[in-house]
């Protein structure tokens, strides 16, 4: 009873809904980013490459039946997919920082403090007469 208890608290427990629902925004967005560079960023790729197919690029070491084959070509693959995907995550971070976060425009604080035109002290705002030189101030 105590464990089905404290495991209802557990899961009751705002950060892990949040988190819960992170991970299922994050499944989605990975579904957008991967269509984005699978559709349409990598045949470009492909056009500035002139048609090269990296996934195919292998190299084999030894004979036989079971040959060793080293596929580079599916690393490289994988490498520039990362890439990509990292450029454009940090393309679409980039732009949504701009428009939640835009620099508030700060203004400037009052002066508390102004200077004595007698002896250049610095003084209330207020002051009638300098604390220091005893200046009458009003005129």
């Amino acid at each position: 009873m105590k464990l089905i208890k404290e495991f209802k608290n557990f899961i009751s427990r705002g950060n892990v809904i949040d988190m819960a629902v992170g991970v299922i925004i994050g499944g989605a967005f990975t579904a957008i980013v991967n269509s984005l560079v699978q559709d349409i960023l990598n045949p470009l790729l492909g056009l500035i490459t002139g048609g090269v197919d990296f996934s195919s690029l292998a190299f084999t070491v030894g004979s036989g039946e079971n040959p060793a084959v080293f596929a580079y070509g599916s690393f490289i693959s994988a490498v520039i997919n990362f890439l990509l995907i990292a450029l454009v995550l940090f393309l679409i971070i980039k732009s949504m920082n701009k428009l939640h976060f835009k620099k508030q425009v700060e203004v400037p604080p009052t002066p508390t403090t102004k200077i004595c035109p007698h002896c250049k002290s610095e003084i209330a705002i207020d002051a009638t007469r300098c604390p220091h030189c005893t200046s009458d101030l009003t005129e």
